[in-house]
């Protein structure tokens, strides 16, 4: 039982924030495509940056850590 509660906890530790971000990220699309201005807007806007951030932020800005081979 132990092992299927830490292959439980790891699946999350892995797969965790990149789920957030895709249901985010279906949110603002799905949300853009049917609004007509006013929150769904704002909402799509909202929803789409984010995980455009997070994109930036890791890929960009973040320095990588120091590998010592």
């Amino acid at each position: 039982m132990k092992q299927h509660q830490h292959h439980h906890q790891g699946f999350w530790r892995m797969w965790g924030w990149p789920i957030v971000l895709g249901v985010l990220t279906t949110f603002g699309l799905i949300s853009a495509l049917f609004s007509d201005g006013g929150l769904g807007d704002i909402l799509a806007w909202i929803a789409l940056g984010i995980p455009c951030v997070v994109c930036v932020w890791y890929g960009w800005w973040r320095k990588p850590a120091d590998s010592k081979a």
